[in-house]
């Protein structure tokens, strides 16, 4: 197989792609972002990349607090328009048809229609050049009871996730197996 040097870039693609909300349920703000994930177990934390221009950056810098909102396929279109939109022009709440509510453990509104909420208070903020990382710890989770089984099992599938790779959203599908099945015995 042939393969060709490239400049360096940020090529690790798919990525995860939630809307983040920031503010307070009253004056509340919505930006997309791709750069996010998860960096400690105990504690929870996870973190985003914002650049310093965007508004939700100012926001979260004043607050120290912001909701990560996974997205449903079903909000596919407004995920793209909170992040080509600025808040500083719009109220996006109002512009996509969202429903801002105060989450448990921050002032900053978790996104209704989201199925899951997770709810961040910033512990550090890296300047890494374009971008600034915030490092949080998860303070609380919310999720839609609509996609919990009898047995409490969540099953986000059932929301058809999103994930975001070279400019292009894509829909989360099949399920090609669980952690350690290629490990576990085989049933005799």
């Amino acid at each position: 197989m042939a393969k060709q040097t490239r400049k360096p870039g940020t090529v690790l693609y798919p990525v995860p792609v939630v809307m983040v909300s920031c503010g307070s349920e009253e004056k509340g703000n919505i930006t997309t972002v791709a750069w996010t994930g998860t960096i400690n177990s105990d504690p929870a934390m996870t973190y985003i990349s914002l650049r310093k221009s965007r508004y939700s950056h100012e926001i979260i810098s004043k607050t120290g607090e912001f909701v990560i909102n996974l997205v449903p396929k079903s909000l596919t279109a407004a995920c793209d328009t909170c992040g080509v939109k600025s808040g500083r022009d719009i109220n996006k709440f109002e512009a996509m048809g969202l429903t801002p509510v105060k989450g448990q453990k921050v002032s900053a509104p978790i996104i209704d229609q989201c199925p899951v909420n997770i709810e961040c208070k910033v512990t550090q903020v890296l300047p890494l050049g374009s971008h600034d990382m915030f490092l949080a710890e998860v303070v609380g989770v919310s999720v839609d009871d609509t996609y919990l089984d009898e047995t409490g099992k969540f099953h986000l599938e059932d929301a058809e996730p999103i994930c975001y790779s070279h400019g292009t959203y894509y829909a989360l599908g099949e399920e090609l197996g669980t952690f350690g099945y290629s490990v576990r015995k085989k049933p005799r």
